[in-house]
């Protein structure tokens, strides 16, 4: 509901949930009703009149709404790796990495994720908090991870997947080496939790696991506009914010044209530096925000995947 991306929102309810409307608008706090439109499901007749009733008021509110120009300093943009292969850490998430400090140099904020991928290689990280805080909020993150992973009985050390000893990964050092890649060199400013919204401006570390889609909806919480998502190995998901996959070779480029918004493989191949191909992939970023749809959004793939913990009653 508080997502820049979405442009009206209806929330739908049955109407005897855990969740009752009331607990829902206090946490939300203030909101425009114009924007924001409640259906449950219990208090109407017919749920579905009344639910395209509703939603033919936002697509009103929402197409009153022109695109105007904005700096790249608004940008907030999610990375993301995941079917990692032994080019992971050396095209596409160094090419990340310099996408990261070319918008935060500007201005603009970036999201790191996947805290078990960053296991072994935390250090490159911890070492660029910008204070002692910081500094404490990152190693809370990491270490409540890895008791999160004992206290349900699951190995730590479970990392590589099958997939990425198929690329070419040995060791959850050399994953994680190249996962942390992408946050580049630029200082880390702030760590926020599972489910909190990005408020500082620059490299950010948020909690969230490996899984893919799971942590590409933690991205998409906090409020990334959209996200940049490294593959070795490829896949066709998408986020709910618009989702660009970057592989790594260009194997899988040409093989998989219908997932792969970016190719990074040039670099391996000597066509490119890390530099230019970095460029490149900061002025398809300005596309995609200014409109451009990702091979996802053409294809309409779009999901939600939610991070889950505890007992089920």
């Amino acid at each position: 509901m508080r997502h820049p991306n979405a442009g009206a929102v209806l929330v739908l309810s049955l109407g005897c949930e855990n969740l009752t409307h009331d607990q829902f608008v206090a946490e939300l706090g203030d909101y425009d009703p114009d924007r924001v439109k409640f259906l449950t499901c219990q208090d109407v007749e017919d749920e579905l009149a009344a639910g395209r009733d509703l939603l033919k008021e936002l697509a009103a509110y929402a197409g009153q709404f022109t695109r105007q120009p904005i700096p790249a300093s608004e940008l907030v943009v999610g990375m993301k790796c995941g079917g990692s292969d032994g080019l992971s850490g050396i095209t596409a998430n160094p090419t990340i990495g310099r996408f990261s400090d070319m918008l935060v140099a500007r201005g603009g904020s970036t999201v790191l994720t996947e805290v078990p991928e960053m296991f072994g290689a935390e250090g490159f990280l911890m070492d660029r908090c910008q204070n002692e805080e910081v500094f404490h909020k990152a190693v809370k993150m990491i270490n409540g991870f890895k008791e999160y992973f004992i206290a349900h009985n699951e190995v730590v050390y479970e990392n590589p997947s099958p997939g990425n000893k198929q690329g070419g990964i040995t060791t959850l050092e050399d994953k994680s080496c190249g996962c942390v890649q992408k946050g580049g060199s630029a200082p880390i400013m702030d760590v926020i939790g599972y489910g909190d919204a990005v408020t500082t401006k620059g490299l950010n570390m948020l909690y969230g696991p490996g899984n893919d889609l799971v942590s590409a909806t933690a991205l998409t919480a906090a409020g990334a506009h959209l996200i940049l998502f490294s593959t070795g190995r490829g896949t066709p998901f998408g986020a709910p914010a618009p989702t660009l996959k970057v592989a790594t070779n260009s194997q899988l480029a040409a093989k998989k044209g219908n997932w792969i918004d970016y190719n990074t493989g040039v670099i391996a191949d000597g066509e490119k530096t890390i530099d230019e191909t970095a460029r490149g992939l900061y002025d398809l970023v300005l596309e995609v925000a200014s409109g451009k749809k990702t091979k996802a959004e053409e294809k309409g793939f779009r999901e939600i995947s939610i991070f889950k913990d505890g007992v089920m009653l």
